[in-house]
């Protein structure tokens, strides 16, 4: 028992096990290693710096700059723990900007490997220091050695002395697979600086500075790949202290994976959820179920105003203010996949079209009274919009802001069309009547709009038209549904507040406290999406009102997530996305469909809709729209040249 006792007794940890235990936090695999490292030769002001790898870090990882260099005095501290040149008060931690600042990491991968440093902080290469750690717990002892200004370090037989953490190495592949990321990610934030990595004396990555817009895209495609750079579209946007820049995937450009998915603050490569929910729901209603968007985007913003210091390997941020800042990724990020569309040069141009044309045709309307579209007027009803669902006409009614996109064409498109005589049984020698050749218009091709003019269509699914480039093939009806889509909600967003409907029998749910109190908090904002919910008890809720067009939704379900979001986030768009998901049923119902055969006039009416409308370029499910086929592809196709 007294045994027992004694080894109960609190006590201060040996130096070595202390740092081991950290290195359990900072030291996961051979890549967390070739990332502190970096980061502290970035630290340093290296404007060139190699990484050298051998048997994907297990044997070898070299880090070599030529920053400021350590001086023979700070060289002893240099592997001590909580030793760091980077900040010296509380007030520095609050505001810090540089990429290290906890002085662990030399420390715990001393402790688990045999480390060399060698620094000079003079311009005479004769100058340099040395000081060596073998995972133990010994003084470090310096000693000269030859080096140029800067500093390299050596980590040979990561986890020699453990074992056990040695044996969940993977294969050499996998390890160096991800050193290179780290890597990929380190060159990815600092285009002034020259990079190289090697593995196995061989050369992987040679990187020459540049800050140019052309020299950027460069590196990102030897990086990322040519594809990559090819489908994106360039962000750059600054409001209330916030900045942001980079480069947005085109949602036809997505991954089965996010393996691609880069987000850098003040230079720094996080994960965060908040970034993370922010650029989801930006792609919410263009992106393929299942896939993965691609981005490398740049946040800049005051270093007083997020906090670095929240997990060990410094991969997650904490904002001060989080909810502005979701707000400003989600709104920049929207706008920018709102111009993913043909002819993006004439959006401005096109939306002011669309503002006068709609204030035109509703001019004609008596006082008083609300347009009645014209498929209503010959009494075409939509397919998914029944009157079970409250609010369905106000529905309906949105969709008169098509009319007046094309109103010369949008009658004829969306009438349904006789279908063409079958060939009787009795007569199948009979030769059915050809059909009017279809003319291009009298119009340079080489000035034709970006989708160009219709030729014709095949097997009344897709339409084929020729432009500037090549040839051009739509798919109709995933065209026509997402300008639909979007003018119902535009017509929505222009409205007036949302139309609400009390529920005959109040709903009562069981939440948590913390539900609770989201729900007393955030009060404001769920009234403002046509909620009303009280507060019944400690932990019951009631729900006594939804929007109208949300009447048959399960109200637990969508409260809860609405909730969820509100406390994580400080904001929800569930409300917002199952109307959406609504208004998207009905134009995927109310839109032309296959096998309606469509004169070239009202060919031509869609593609410069399409031209027209955001997010053109993909269908509501995220399935493209469109697609481009060159005349040089084309010529490949059938060996012209050859």
């Amino acid at each position: 028992m007294s045994e027992l006792i004694a080894a109960q007794r609190i006590h201060v940890l040996d130096p070595r096990l202390a740092n081991q235990i950290a290195a359990g936090e900072v030291v996961e695999r051979p890549s967390s290693v070739t990332k502190e490292l970096i980061e502290n030769a970035i630290d340093a002001g290296g404007q060139r710096i190699e990484v050298e790898i051998e048997q994907g870090g297990a044997r070898l990882i070299k880090v070599r700059d030529d920053g400021i260099g350590i001086s023979e005095h700070d060289l002893p501290l240099a592997l001590a723990r909580h030793a760091t040149s980077k900040i010296n008060s509380l007030e520095d931690l609050e505001g810090v900007s540089s990429l290290g600042f906890r002085g662990e990491a030399l420390a715990s991968i001393s402790s688990v490997s045999r480390l060399e440093l060698i620094s000079n902080a003079e311009d005479d290469p004769r100058n340099g220091w040395r000081v060596v750690a073998e995972g133990r717990g010994m003084e470090a002892r310096v000693t000269p050695a030859p080096h140029p200004r800067g500093t390299s370090v050596a980590v040979r037989d990561l986890f020699f002395n453990t074992p056990a953490r040695r044996k969940f190495l993977r294969t050499e592949k996998t390890e160096f697979a991800h050193v290179e990321e780290a890597f990929r990610r380190q060159a990815l934030s600092r285009y002034d600086v020259a990079w190289v990595l090697r593995h196995n004396q061989k050369v992987v990555h040679q990187l020459p500075p540049g800050t140019t817009p052309t020299a950027r895209e460069r590196r990102i495609a030897s990086l990322l790949g040519k594809n990559f750079i090819e489908h994106a579209r360039y962000i750059e946007r600054e409001a209330g202290g916030l900045r942001l820049s980079g480069w947005v995937g085109l949602p036809t450009h997505s991954r089965s994976q996010a393996d691609q998915q880069y987000f850098f603050v003040n230079g720094r490569v996080v994960r965060d959820r908040l970034v993370a929910h922010a650029v989801r729901q930006a792609y919410r209603d263009v992106l393929y179920n299942g896939r993965h968007p691609v981005f490398v985007l740049y946040l800049e913003l005051d270093p007083d105003v997020v906090d670095v210091n929240v997990h060990p390997t410094k991969h997650e941020v904490r904002f001060r203010d989080g909810r502005m800042v979701h707000d400003f990724l989600y709104s920049s990020l929207h706008h920018c996949l709102a111009a993913s569309k043909p002819g993006d040069e004439e959006q401005e141009a096109s939306q002011a079209q669309r503002i006068e044309v709609t204030a035109e045709a509703n001019a004609d309307e008596p006082e008083g009274q609300t347009p009645v579209p014209r498929w209503q007027q010959q009494g075409i009803a939509l397919s998914d919009a029944p009157e079970r669902h409250p609010g369905a006409a106000r529905v309906r009614r949105f969709m008169q802001g098509y009319q007046a996109l094309h109103p010369d064409h949008e009658e004829s498109l969306l009438t349904p069309q006789p279908s063409a005589p079958s060939i009787s049984t009795s007569k199948a020698t009979e030769v059915r009547e050809a059909p009017a050749p279809l003319a291009m218009p009298e119009h340079d091709a080489t000035t034709a709009p970006p989708l160009g003019f219709a030729l014709g269509q095949l097997h009344g699914v897709y339409i084929l038209a020729q432009n500037a480039q090549g040839l051009v093939l739509v798919d109709m009806h995933a065209a026509h549904e997402r300008i639909v889509y979007e003018c119902m909600k535009q017509q929505l967003a222009e409205s007036q507040g949302i139309d609400t409907q009390p529920l005959l029998v109040p709903v009562s749910l069981a939440a948590s406290r913390v539900e609770v109190a989201t729900a007393e908090s955030e009060r404001d904002a769920i009234s403002q999406l046509g909620i009303e919910l009280d507060v019944a008890g400690p932990e019951t809720l009631l729900v006594r009102q939804l929007p109208a067009l949300l009447a048959q939704a399960d109200p637990e379900q969508l409260v809860r997530e609405m909730l969820e979001e509100l406390a994580r986030f400080g904001r929800t768009q569930q409300v917002e996305a199952r109307i959406h998901e609504l208004l998207s049923t009905m134009a995927c119902h109310g839109s032309v469909r296959a096998n309606r055969r469509l004169t070239v006039d009202e060919m031509n009416g869609l593609l410069r809709d399409m031209e027209r409308t955001e997010r053109s370029d993909q269908c509501n499910h995220g399935r493209p729209t469109w697609t481009q086929m060159s005349m040089k592809a084309l010529d490949r196709l059938f060996l012209r040249g050859q």
